[in-house]
């Protein structure tokens, strides 16, 4: 099937942000007196928005996170990005064929549009994004798993659900399409292939997406 609109994850689809991202989350909540290790950061944060972090840690400790979290957070990640962030290996190839068939595409991040920037300033990609093409969970207030984020590019970028495929590496990414209408692959690079068994299609190495699209 031929879709009239990509939509792609970012952290972990487009960046290769997930291990920077996960190590720093895991350490910082440890330091919060919130042990939590770096495997249960991405089972457990991958692919979340800001709000959910907050309201898991309420719901298992009682406790509520700082109100400078998000801030501190951030300015972590930030630092670390303009260190170590790549674009996810084979990725540009893969936005090179869509450009060049003329398949339109975006991206639909849980991250903040600052965070989506910074990384795609950093990688190179900005060059692929502009910002008409770039979505957020902050555009919609409730991310991942809910569907209203990627339905809401799809409005944006005036295409119907069922005619979009979403590219996601997380579980809440692959069930908040599903919950939109869309089709979706998922990307097994960092994720269980059975953790995304609700895919459409798996994937394990970026190159092989442009293969899938034709």
């Amino acid at each position: 099937m031929r879709y009239d609109l990509i939509i792609f994850d970012n952290d972990g689809v487009l960046v290769d942000s997930e291990p920077i991202s996960n190590r720093l989350l895991a350490a910082y909540l440890t330091e919060l007196g919130h042990p939590t290790s770096h495997e249960e950061s991405i089972r457990d944060y991958m692919g979340s928005a800001m709000h959910r972090i907050h309201e898991l840690v309420l719901e298992r400790t009682g406790r509520r996170l700082p109100d400078d979290f998000d801030d501190v957070f951030h300015a972590r990640v930030f630092a670390a990005f303009e260190r170590e962030l790549q674009p996810v290996a084979g990725v540009g190839g893969v936005l090179e064929k869509l450009a060049a068939d003329g398949v339109p595409y975006c991206v639909g991040s849980s991250g903040s549009h600052e965070r989506i920037r910074v990384g795609h300033r950093t990688t190179g990609l900005d060059r692929w994004f502009t910002e008409d093409r770039v979505f957020s969970s902050q555009d919609v207030g409730r991310g991942k798993p809910e569907p209203d984020l990627f339905l809401y590019a799809a409005r944006r970028m005036g295409v119907a659900p069922e005619r979009c495929l979403v590219v996601e590496d997380s579980p809440l990414g692959v069930q908040a399409a599903v919950s939109a209408g869309m089709d979706v692959y998922g990307f097994t690079a960092m994720t269980p292939a059975s953790r995304l068994a609700h895919a459409d299609q798996l994937f394990a190495d970026m190159g092989e997406l442009a293969d899938l699209l034709v």
